[in-house]
C-alpha cells in the first residue's frame, strides 16, 4: 500500500501520524511510506531519519495527498485540506465527528473512508487509541489549570498545593475515566485538595481504592456539582460519551455562582465540550473569560508536548496501522472488531450511530461493506 503522512496544519499542531521507528515497520512489511517534508520537525524527528528508515520525502500537502492510498494523520483534516482528499481514500486518524457538522459533510461529500482513532473500541468499552491522548491531557489539564491560577492570568492568585499554614487549592474533577484519573494523579501529587465526580460507583470504589488521601469520590448529580463549584479553584471537565456530543455539565448560569477567578479546563472540548460556555481555543490564544472565570479549552492540548504525544500515540496506533495496510481496510475490519468500530464514514454513508444522531444523518449498516 501506498501511505501518506502530511504535515499537521491545525494551530500549534506539532506531532506526526507517523515516527521513522514506525515507517520502519511499515516499510518492512513491503508498503511505501511517503512523509511531507519536515512533518516530524517539531515532534523531534528529522526527513534525514525517515528516509534512513526507508521513507521518501514530498515537499508538499498536495503531493502527498495526491500520491497515498491511506493517509495517516494526528487530527481531523481541516478546512484546507477537505479539496485534497480523494474519492475511496482512508484516512487514518482523530476525527470527532460530532462535534463538527462542516468536517463530518465535506467527509461525506470526499467519498473517502473514515477510520477514526477515538472510536476504536475494545470488547471491555476501553478506548485503545484515545487512552494515550487522554493521559496526557488529564495531566496537561492540571499543568494548564495551575498555571491560570495565577493572579497576572486573571485567575484567583491560588497556589495549587498551598503552603504550611495555608490551604491548598481546591480542584473538581468532572469524570472518573481516563482524563479525570490522570487530572486527579497530577493535582494530587502537587498537594490540591481533589474531588472525583462520576456516575459509575463501581469506578468510584475502584478510584477510593487507588487515589491518595487527599482525592475524595462523589457520585455525581446536577446538586452535587452546583453545592462544589462554589468552593472550588479549578474545575476540569473530562467526561466522554465515545464518538458522541459531550454532556454539558455546567451550564451558563453556573457561572455566577463561582468565585472570581475560578479555572475551567474542559478537556472534553474536542466532542463539543461538557461546559455550554465552551468554545474551542488555540495554544495560541488558549483562555477567555466570562463573568471572571477563566476558560482553557485547547482543542488540541497534547500538540505542546509533542515529543511525548507523539510517541505515546504511535506506540498504540501502529498495528492497527499496519493490519490495515496489510489486509486492505475491508478485510481489516472484518477480522478486528475494535478496528470495525473505528469506521465512521465509508464512501459517503454514515456508519457510526453517535454521528448520525448528532447530525440526523441516514445511518448505513457498516456490514454492508464487510461482507
Amino acid at each position: 500500500m501506498i501511505i501518506g503522512v502530511p504535515k499537521e496544519i491545525k494551530n500549534n499542531e506539532n506531532r506526526v501520524g507517523v515516527t521513522p521507528a514506525g515507517t520502519m515497520a511499515l516499510v518492512s512489511h513491503g508498503h511505501t511510506v511517503f512523509i511531507q517534508q519536515d512533518a516530524g520537525l517539531q515532534s523531534g524527528f528529522s526527513d534525514d531519519e525517515y528516509i534512513g528508515a526507508g521513507a521518501k520525502i514530498l515537499p508538499t500537502i498536495e503531493e502527498v495527498y495526491q500520491t497515498a492510498e491511506m493517509i495517516i494523520k494526528v487530527k481531523e483534516p481541516i478546512e484546507p485540506e477537505y479539496k485534497l482528499i480523494k474519492k475511496d481514500q482512508l484516512i487514518f486518524t482523530y476525527f470527532h465527528f460530532a462535534s463538527s457538522e462542516p468536517l463530518t459533510k465535506a467527509m461525506i461529500e470526499s467519498g473517502s473512508v473514515c477510520i477514526s482513532y477515538e472510536t476504536v473500541e475494545d470488547p471491555d468499552r476501553s478506548l485503545p487509541l484515545l487512552t494515550p491522548m487522554s493521559e496526557v491531557a488529564g495531566r496537561m489539564s492540571i499543568q494548564q489549570g495551575a498555571k491560570y491560577l495565577e493572579k497576572p492570568l486573571k485567575g484567583r492568585g491560588i497556589l495549587l498545593g498551598g503552603v504550611p499554614g495555608v490551604a491548598p487549592a481546591k480542584v473538581l474533577v468532572l469524570g472518573g475515566g481516563v482524563v479525570g484519573t490522570q487530572a486527579a494523579k497530577m493535582a494530587a501529587g502537587m498537594g490540591a485538595d481533589v474531588t472525583i465526580l462520576d456516575i459509575s460507583m463501581k469506578r468510584l470504589r475502584y478510584l477510593d481504592d487507588v487515589m491518595p488521601a487527599n482525592v475524595n469520590t462523589e457520585f455525581s448529580n446536577e446538586y452535587t456539582i452546583r453545592e462544589h463549584i462554589k468552593t472550588s479553584d479549578l474545575i476540569v471537565g473530562g467526561v466522554l460519551i465515545p464518538g458522541a456530543k459531550a454532556p454539558k455539565l455546567i451550564t451558563r448560569d453556573m457561572l455566577k455562582d463561582m468565585r472570581a477567578g475560578t479555572v475551567l479546563v474542559d478537556v472534553a472540548v474536542d466532542q463539543g465540550g461538557c461546559f455550554e460556555t465552551t468554545k474551542p481555543t488555540t495554544h495560541q490564544d488558549p483562555v477567555y473569560i466570562i463573568d471572571d472565570v477563566v476558560h482553557y479549552s485547547v482543542a488540541n492540548m497534547p500538540g505542546a508536548v509533542p515529543y511525548t504525544s507523539t510517541l505515546a500515540l504511535t506506540n498504540v496506533t501502529l498495528s492497527y496501522a499496519v493490519q490495515l495496510a496489510n489486509k486492505g481496510w475491508k478485510a481489516a475490519c472484518a477480522d478486528n472488531e475494535p478496528l470495525k468500530k473505528g469506521l465512521n464514514v465509508i464512501n459517503g454513508d454514515v456508519v457510526y450511530p453517535a454521528i448520525s444522531e448528532a447530525f440526523n444523518l441516514p445511518l448505513e449498516d457498516v456490514n454492508n461493506y464487510l461482507s
